[in-house]
């Protein structure tokens, strides 16, 4: 999978792609991030170019690709989602995920959009948190529909 170019997209798309470039450079422990959308389709994506098929040999996709995070991300926020609706539990805010090898952190931007980060397992969670929560900030008032059905356009037309 081929990271999208900006080349060509709006303002908007262009600053979430700034922005997730920014959380996974600028945030120490952070292997990956994606935005997915409400029906599980990833939107944006931050491939780690140390996991790519041409140096695991894998077709189908590395394990720990963007596409394997999506995946992730959308099961585990429709499994959050459908738990606080048996618990009363409101609207789910952020889930983590907390392994051996490393940590999952999902959080809601809007209209069930999702951010999803693959974090190392020595990760600042709180770091991490905090700076998922000014994604969020920054980009949960921008993701539209417009937006979002642009950004799909440029993930399918980078496959």
């Amino acid at each position: 999978m081929t990271a999208p170019s900006t080349f060509g997209l709006s303002t908007e798309a262009r600053n979430l792609h700034w922005l997730l470039s920014n959380l996974v450079e600028e945030v120490p422990g952070v292997h990956s991030v994606t935005v997915v959308s409400s029906d599980g389709l990833m939107l944006l994506s931050s491939d780690p170019g140390h996991l790519t098929a041409q140096n695991t040999g894998r077709q189908d996709g590395p394990k720990g690709s963007s596409a394997d995070l999506a995946t992730i991300v959308s099961g585990i926020g429709s499994l959050t989602i459908g738990a606080a609706k048996l618990m009363d539990g409101g609207g789910v805010k952020q889930t983590m995920v907390a392994m051996d090898e490393g940590s999952v952190f999902v959080m809601s931007i809007s209209d069930g959009s999702l951010l999803g980060v693959h974090a190392t397992p020595d990760c600042d969670m709180s770091v991490i948190a905090y700076h998922m929560a000014l994604f969020v900030g920054r980009a949960g008032h921008v993701l539209t529909p417009e937006l979002r059905s642009e950004l799909r356009k440029s993930m399918e037309s980078a496959q």
